[in-house]
């Protein structure tokens, strides 16, 4: 696999998600410009993509957004990242492999109805063959690399056991051609109102090839390194929490 994964990658053929429908979405931004898309996991902590560091630095993670052209006074919550802990053997074997990161935020969220946690699933939890999904993001909506102010959202489904490329990667095909360029690296595969992975990279020339599938990093092979992290930084919040 010679495809670098591209942070600037979005919905296409999505529609407009629900304001706010989304509490865990996250904006991760560098000087107020949008880089990649994220979950909140905890109300200090949230997880994305290892390859988004590359994007910019440092971070502001925005919650409570849905137009990203308005100040939405009244939900959006802007805090700083402090510290970065992108998985270990990132970039040891390859960019594309174990592309996953933790963003220690510099304050605590304020959990309410226009910021909330995301649930994760059971370490070693299996996710059934063509289950129906979606992904999120503010990402590009159209081949001609025009980004999204609003929130956008497209359904996807998750293809066959037989489809899965490593452990810690799966295979995702869209209902229609192109319709997951995806959204935005870092973002989360949300199936049964769980976080199941993580938007990693794809073709986007090819996408329309079943050959050339979109592949998310699977959330429940690296729950084990999620927790050492959280750990270490005081986990009283249960990673499977509903949302």
């Amino acid at each position: 696999i010679e495809s670098i994964p591209s942070s600037e990658s979005g919905i296409v053929g999505g529609k407009i998600a629900k304001p706010h429908s989304r509490p865990y979405m996250v904006s991760l931004q560098h000087r107020g410009h949008h880089v990649c898309g994220g979950m909140l996991i905890r109300e200090d902590f949230v997880l994305t993509s290892a390859h988004c560091l590359r994007s910019a630095y440092p971070l502001t993670v925005v919650l409570g957004a849905h137009d990203l052209t308005k100040e939405e006074k009244k939900s959006r919550q802007e805090i700083q990242v402090v510290h970065h802990h992108r998985h270990p053997l990132h970039r040891q074997y390859s960019q594309l492999t174990y592309d996953i990161m933790l963003l220690q935020l510099e304050t605590k969220a304020k959990l309410n109805r226009y910021v909330n946690v995301t649930g994760l699933p059971k370490e070693d939890g299996s996710t059934p063959a063509n289950i129906k999904c979606s992904v999120a993001g503010w990402g590009k909506t159209n081949s001609n690399n025009q980004g999204s102010g609003v929130l956008m959202e497209v359904a996807v489904t998750v293809g066959e056991d037989s489809e899965f490329i490593l452990l810690s990667h799966f295979c995702l095909f869209s209902n229609s051609s192109c319709s997951v360029f995806q959204g935005d690296s870092g973002g989360p595969l949300i199936c049964n109102n769980k976080a199941q992975g993580i938007v990693a990279f794809n073709y986007p020339e090819r996408c329309d090839d079943s050959q050339y599938p979109h592949v998310f990093m699977k959330i429940p092979f690296f729950l084990p390194w999620i927790k050492e992290v959280l750990h270490g930084y005081g986990a009283n919040m249960s990673l499977n929490k509903q949302e």
